[in-house]
């Protein structure tokens, strides 16, 4: 490149750094970008009138340079380019498959909305404030983490740390690194668990608290599982229980889900309201509470997953598609999804025909009416067609608009145009070149 070498620098440093933010971004948001495919099912139709609307306004330049050109082989490339891109978007909605455009009578059921870990955005997280927020606004259910600690006691903790959600480096400072089950249950019940949430305020939702609200959240405890089944039994909701694993070291590591099940059982819950995602055991599980809804976190082939005797499948919301969940659900395999905050999401599941979703914003999925927008297959294909019949009597009428206005303009260069204005000279300038010339000869 013919730059200054200050400008190359600058060139270079800005091509490393872009790249570095690309690979950065894909790091960071991996599993993110699947709700690409997810968001484009749910605006797709309107993406597409949206870009047939752009590429009809820009009709108005590509005409423009359409009309000003001399030669014959640009005025070719450049009606073949646009054309093509105007063709293109006038067929993008043969390859769009929104679940949404549908009949009304095909619609299913509204999904169940279970609060993932409580309502984490009204209260601490796994806190039994949490679990309360969530009942008083109507979830179907709630998701929580089951651990136990080193004395026996089923407790509520999703990370292995207790650094995130309680005050132990304030406690035990000397055991901040210690997994969180290797606790007694004498020391954690000492922890502050809610204290965290109103001070790093992590879904920017604490001022929405009122006052009481936000005391009563800042001094919640850790909570334990019995606490939250007496909870759900008294509020005859549903529960899914997520164990974690437990250290090699722990000294009831063997006895987990017997004492997590025995726990259960002495909860009096109805055995049908509890979701079971553990699949460790489970042949025990169901010889001790047969009537547990079991569900994996593994997605297999249907005839796999019936023929051990599982019946709800729990998955990230982009581990499984449209065909896949309605192929499940003809096999009356019901899917539960995770972590659904946005209405717009929720609408597209609603459509697909997902049954349950988990939820850090139960109270906003509830007010839900129905999905934001469902469309008749007939009626989308009316938009479509009407939406490009309407685009393409457009951009002829502005081809020959800008034609007649610009198509007699045509450029010159310098020597042209004083070979022009030479030959445009008026008879008296001629006239009197003439007698100037006769006088000088007359002088010789």
């Amino acid at each position: 490149m013919n730059l200054h070498w200050l400008h190359k620098i600058g060139v270079t440093a800005t091509l490393v750094a872009t790249v570095v933010a690309i690979i950065s971004i894909d790091q960071l948001w991996k599993e993110e970008w699947n709700i690409l495919f997810i968001s484009f099912q749910a605006t797709a139709p309107f993406l597409h009138v949206g870009g047939v609307v752009a590429i009809t306004l820009l009709a108005w330049l590509v005409a423009g340079q359409f009309a000003r050109a001399e030669r014959a082989s640009f005025q070719v490339v450049l009606c073949i380019a646009y054309l093509s891109v105007v063709l293109a978007l006038y067929l993008v909605p043969l390859t769009i498959s929104s679940p949404c455009i549908m009949l009304k009578k095909d619609l299913g059921s509204r999904p169940a909305i279970f609060g993932h870990r409580g309502a984490p955005m009204m209260a601490p997280e796994n806190t039994l404030m949490s679990f309360q927020k969530a009942i008083e606004n109507k979830a179907d259910g709630v998701q929580t983490d089951v651990s136990l600690s080193h004395d026996g006691v089923p407790f509520l903790m999703h990370d292995n740390l207790l650094r995130r959600t309680t005050n132990v480096d304030e406690k035990f400072s000397e055991r901040a690194s210690v997994h969180s089950s290797m606790f007694n249950w004498t020391d954690l019940e000492q922890l502050n668990a809610g204290e965290w949430f109103t001070t790093n305020d992590p879904f920017w939702t604490v001022h929405s608290l009122s006052a009481s609200d936000s005391a009563k959240a800042a001094n919640q405890s850790v909570c334990r599982l019995d606490d939250l089944l007496s909870l759900a039994k008294a509020s005859n909701i549903s529960v899914i229980l997520n164990l974690q694993e437990l250290p090699v070291e722990h000294p009831y590591n063997n006895n987990f889900i017997n004492i997590t099940l025995e726990t259960i059982m002495n909860s009096g819950i109805l055995q049908h309201m509890v979701v079971w995602l553990h699949d460790k055991d489970r042949q025990l599980v169901r010889q001790i509470s047969p009537d547990f809804q079991q569900a994996s976190e593994s997605k297999r082939e249907v005839s796999a997953l019936i023929a051990d005797g599982i019946f709800s499948l729990y998955l990230r919301y982009s581990q499984i598609n449209v065909k896949e969940v309605r192929e499940y659900t003809s096999r009356n395999l019901s899917t539960i999804l995770y972590t659904v905050n946005e209405p717009w999401l929720y609408s597209v599941l609603w459509c697909a025909g997902v049954k349950s979703v988990t939820s850090d914003a139960s109270h906003i999925l509830k007010q839900v009416p129905s999905p934001i927008w469902l469309m008749p297959p007939d009626e989308y294909n009316l938009m479509w067609i009407t939406s490009d019949v309407i685009s393409f009597t457009l951009i002829v009428g502005i081809f020959i608009l800008q034609k007649y206005r610009l198509g007699s303009i045509r450029t010159y260069n310098p020597e042209q145009i004083m070979l022009s204005a030479a030959v445009q000279r008026s008879s008296k300038d001629v006239n009197i070149m003439k007698e100037k010339l006769i006088f000088a000869g007359c002088l010789k």
